[in-house]
């Protein structure tokens, strides 16, 4: 199975960001993979997951769903990329 992983080409760069937080030492955390497949079928591309995942949540909070998935928070994490849908 290929690891699937939040790469992010920020408007204006050259460079992809591959941020940290999806990692678990040398390896995707396993829900990324999920996390990422959930988003592609929302419609959300690289770009707009990367914000979903780094909003605050809350108007005013300080905690990201990154925090959630750190503190092992999957199921919350998906679902907010699912209904963060462009579609709905």
């Amino acid at each position: 199975m290929d690891e699937l992983v939040i790469g992010v080409r920020l408007p204006g760069s050259q460079e992809h960001l591959y941020p940290a937080w999806q990692f678990d030492g040398a390896a995707p955390r396993a829900s990324v993979r999920r996390i990422v497949v959930a988003a592609r079928e929302a419609g959300l591309d690289d770009v707009r997951l990367y914000e979903v995942l780094t909003s605050r949540a809350g108007l005013g909070g300080t905690r990201r769903l990154v925090d959630a998935l750190r503190d092992g928070g999957d199921e919350h994490v998906i679902t907010a990329v699912r209904q963060s849908s462009p579609r709905r």
